[in-house]
């Protein structure tokens, strides 16, 4: 038994450590880029090695696929946590990487948690990335497109790895099962990776605890299994981007009118800790954005829902905004009033401060009537159907102009009809005025 050097046992080596690949035909999952002929099975097969940021979720392999290529590489690897070093420990990396490039060793930097280093430290190494005295490898677990900066990135290759699958995690869960002398039967087995969410670290930590409540039959009994998958919540990151797919999937469903699928994605969000009230503010936004005037009722029950869930919290509050997001996906929808606010909003940065018309000005002093501020303006309810044929109320430059453009879904159906008949009214005034 290993030893520290106070005398005491060495702490045992956690699971996933001690069955980490040491070899290629190991690794499980990733075909898409190990399968014979993918961009990183040839560099395991003497391609050089380049710079690249291996980006995908937590616990499935990029630190593996980095100690794999240096390997295969006969490569010197350095190794920065961008959560515990700064500039200084780049430093050191780079003095080390002049030395072996002296000596015609290829030195590389593996960088863990990439995104978390700051513009200036990823500016520290840029240069020795760019002149070959470093080989880069990142890993992240966040869209290098928004946390890297575009002249890093510019330099290394970025590869997707992706969750593995319950099949992927039930092989990695049955060579555990050999290591901690445990046999689970199979639906346990396809539990545990369920419960892991595609991360094989989580599976791996799950057989441990597993483990740990065996019998002394080698097999865990059903009470003791359900201990194990007590607080397993699937992966979630409030900060990341797992957490805007999952919301973007959300609007998508409702926009797409499957409410099936949009309470599978609410629920996916609610499981993994999102707090109900920011749902219920993108709610709101899907039922301006999206359902609109086609039925304007939708906006109300979105209200109704977050107020409901203010009152009375979890899970009545839960319920009322599962009701609304069944509501926004099954009714018609019209985005019309979001373009028309879009080209409104264009309209004005484009032209500027235009000078409200005369007729529509106020006239609160008796010098601004004296400049004929609303002497000709026709007040609406004193016309037929209180409707001022003729008038209009934009600026001269812009008169004309139409942003608003009603589908004829719902009760938008109406408004579109109901609007095209006031116009061609306008439309009849106008051409009796220039007669």
């Amino acid at each position: 038994m290993n030893e520290d050097l106070f005398g005491s046992p060495a702490p045992a080596q956690p699971l996933a450590s001690a069955l980490r690949p040491s070899k290629a035909i190991d690794v499980v999952g990733q075909a898409h880029l190990l399968a014979k002929g993918k961009p990183l099975a040839r560099c395991l097969h003497g391609e050089p090695l380049h710079s690249m940021i291996l980006w995908g979720p937590p616990g499935v392999g990029k630190t593996t696929l980095a100690q794999l290529l240096c390997d295969a590489s006969d490569s010197r690897m350095l190794k920065l946590s961008a959560v515990m070093d700064g500039v200084k420990a780049i430093r050191e990396a780079v003095a080390v990487g002049e030395a072996e490039r002296l000596s015609g060793r290829q030195c590389v930097l593996f960088v863990d948690e990439v995104h978390r280093f700051n513009k200036a430290q990823q500016d520290a190494f840029l240069p020795f990335v760019e002149n070959g005295t470093l080989t880069l490898i990142g890993a992240t677990t966040e869209n290098p497109a928004f946390e890297l900066n575009s002249a890093l990135l510019s330099r290394a290759r970025v590869y997707r790895l992706r969750s593995l699958s319950v099949e992927e995690l039930a092989m990695i869960l049955q060579r555990g099962e050999v290591e901690v002398g445990l046999t689970l039967s199979v639906p346990q087995r396809e539990r545990l990776a369920l419960a892991a969410d595609g991360d094989a670290r989580r599976v791996l930590n799950l057989l441990e605890l597993a483990a740990s409540l065996k019998a002394e039959t080698g097999r865990l009994d059903d009470s003791s299994f359900e201990e194990v998958l007590q607080g397993s919540p699937r992966r979630f990151d409030k900060n990341g981007d797992n957490f805007y797919d999952q919301i973007s999937a959300l609007h998508k469903a409702v926009r797409g009118s499957s409410p099936d699928a949009a309470l599978y994605w609410y629920c996916r969000m609610l499981d993994g800790g999102c707090d109900p009230l920011y749902l219920a503010r993108r709610v709101i936004r899907m039922a301006s954005e999206d359902i609109g005037n086609a039925d304007p009722r939708a906006l109300s029950l979105s209200l109704d829902a977050w107020q409901t869930l203010e009152r009375l919290g979890s899970p009545e509050g839960e319920l009322a905004l599962a009701q609304a997001i069944t509501y926004l996906a099954s009714v018609p929808k019209s985005n019309a009033v979001y373009v028309a606010f879009k080209a409104a909003q264009r309209a004005v940065a484009e032209r500027g401060s235009e000078e409200v018309p005369i007729h529509l000005r106020n006239a609160p002093t008796a010098l601004a009537k004296s400049e004929g501020h609303g002497s000709e303006y026709r007040y609406a309810h004193d016309e037929t159907d209180a409707f001022a044929a003729g008038e209009s109320y934009f600026p001269e430059a812009l008169d004309g102009s139409r942003f608003y453009e009603p589908t004829d879904r719902g009760l938008e159906g109406r408004i579109r009809a109901r609007l095209e008949d006031l116009r061609e009214r306008d439309r009849l005034a106008s051409r009796r005025r220039y007669r």
